[in-house]
């Protein structure tokens, strides 16, 4: 199938160069012109996509190229066009920053994969001629590099135009505009990147005065023509599983304390016959009722410690269900709640769920990151053994009882683990799943949340 799409990403040359800020910037503007606007992130990450969900009001999503491969990347970037005007990606790390030394999953990829024109974010700070030394250098590191359009960051308003002047004659590339020092519009970073968005009080406020900023430094009629200028998307659909009869509830945990999860994974599930219905661990005193399955997904348990523990009683409905055999997918910060007991960010233990055993506790530091292959070493909820899934890790907490029903290998390397508890309902670890590119998998959980419910358990305990 082939599709129009007019789309842009919007990359970086490292990381802290603004690219969230212009993106998010950006996305205020179009809308203000009253443009239907698709936003996207490159990669795995969650916070940058509730960032774009918050201005937009309408679910970002992930294009990642470990988890999904080309067609269905394309198919994701057309499936949002269909309902907008323009789709603007957000890149990540630097432009060529992809797994391991390679480019494979990085913004470059991405670009080149979906032909999409990139615009480079640099930042200008102190320098000169050098900027337009390294806008030389990413356009002509690969070919074709994608490298359509460059705009400058924290570059004062009376020395843009010699700066725009001296990139566009040296390097050739057109530069769309500047972004300006925005004090009073910082956006917060935690140890995960960026604090959640919904945890911004002022986000509106803070977005508004960078998109009133953009509105003076930024070329958006220049960047809509750059969008025009993609080529239509090429793909194959893919073949989906047929949905199962019954529409079983499966309770999504969505509050503060748990708010990863990947746009298309949870639309898939609904694709495949489930009726997604939120609770919050925070608040709830009971799940929603006729509840046949449990997603429990990333997060920042930690910090809600002991707010999860007081509430009691939906604590032991939740233990009750997993032991009752009610399927149940909890990833990093789900798997924490699951267990008996979790040490918060002091180092004081709060007893959680006790669905599983052993204790969560913090590691100081950064513990196992980045993309893994999840390898089952006997049959459960979402694998038959052998059968593998694309997955990631990024936590700074970790478990005295991770877990041994999967082998995770890094991709590239030598470096593997054993993790995730598993069972015929039941899958628990710290690896963030993407289901959307695995819909074999997706099926498996729904069916059994059915299977669950006709069994007359629905709503268990």
């Amino acid at each position: 199938m082939q599709v129009a799409a007019p789309r842009i990403l919007i990359a970086g040359t490292a990381s802290g160069v603004g690219k969230t800020t212009l993106a998010c910037g950006l996305l205020r503007l179009l809308v203000r012109r009253g443009l239907k606007v698709q936003a996207a992130k490159c990669g795995p990450d969650y916070l940058d996509p509730m960032m774009h969900t918050h201005v937009l009001g309408i679910p970002s999503r992930n294009l990642d190229l470990f988890f999904a491969g080309g067609d269905l990347v394309r198919e994701l970037v057309a499936e949002g066009a269909q309902s907008a005007d323009i789709t603007v990606i957000e890149g990540a790390m630097g432009y060529y920053d992809g797994i391991s030394q390679g480019h494979a999953a990085s913004a470059y990829d991405l670009a080149r994969v979906t032909q999409t024109p990139a615009v480079l974010v640099v930042d200008a700070r102190g320098r000169a001629l050098s900027v337009a030394a390294e806008v030389a250098g990413f356009k002509r590191f690969r070919e074709p590099s994608q490298v359509a359009g460059v705009i400058l960051s924290r570059v004062s308003k009376g020395y843009f135009p010699t700066m725009k002047e001296m990139v566009e004659l040296e390097t050739g590339v057109r530069v769309l505009g500047y972004v300006p020092e925005l004090a009073g519009a910082v956006l917060e970073s935690r140890h995960l990147g960026l604090v959640a968005a919904g945890e911004v009080a002022d986000l509106g406020r803070r977005v508004d005065l960078i998109a009133d900023a953009l509105e003076q430094t930024i070329d958006v009629d220049g960047l809509l023509a750059l969008a025009h200028s993609a080529p239509e998307l090429a793909y194959r659909p893919r073949e989906l599983p047929e949905p199962c009869a019954g529409s079983p509830v499966i309770a999504v945990a969505f509050d503060e304390a748990f708010n990863f999860y990947y746009e298309d994974t949870l639309t898939l599930l609904e694709r495949l016959g489930a009726r997604l219905v939120r609770f919050s661990p925070l608040e709830d005193r009971h799940l929603p009722a006729g509840t046949c399955g449990l997603y429990l997904g990333g997060g920042y348990p930690e910090l809600h410690a002991a707010r999860l523990s007081s509430n009691e009683g939906l604590r032991m409905e939740v233990r009750e269900a997993v032991s009752a055999g009610m399927p149940t997918v909890a990833e990093c910060g789900g798997f924490m709640y699951l267990h008996e007991t979790l040490l918060d960010a002091e180092g004081v233990p709060w007893p959680m769920v006790g669905a599983v055993p052993g204790t969560s506790y913090g590691l100081g530091r950064l513990g196992r990151f980045g993309y893994v292959t999840l390898t089952a070493r006997r049959a459960s909820l979402l694998a038959d053994a052998g059968q593998s899934l694309p997955a990631h890790e990024f936590h700074y907490w970790d478990s005295d009882r991770p877990g041994d029903a999967f082998h995770a290998q890094k991709p590239q390397s030598s470096r593997g683990w054993e993790c995730v508890v598993a069972t015929p309902t039941l899958y628990a670890g710290y690896p963030h799943l993407y289901l959307a590119s695995c819909p074999e998998a997706a099926k498996r959980f729904v069916d059994a949340c059915a299977s669950f419910g006709l069994a007359g358990k629905a709503g268990c305990p």
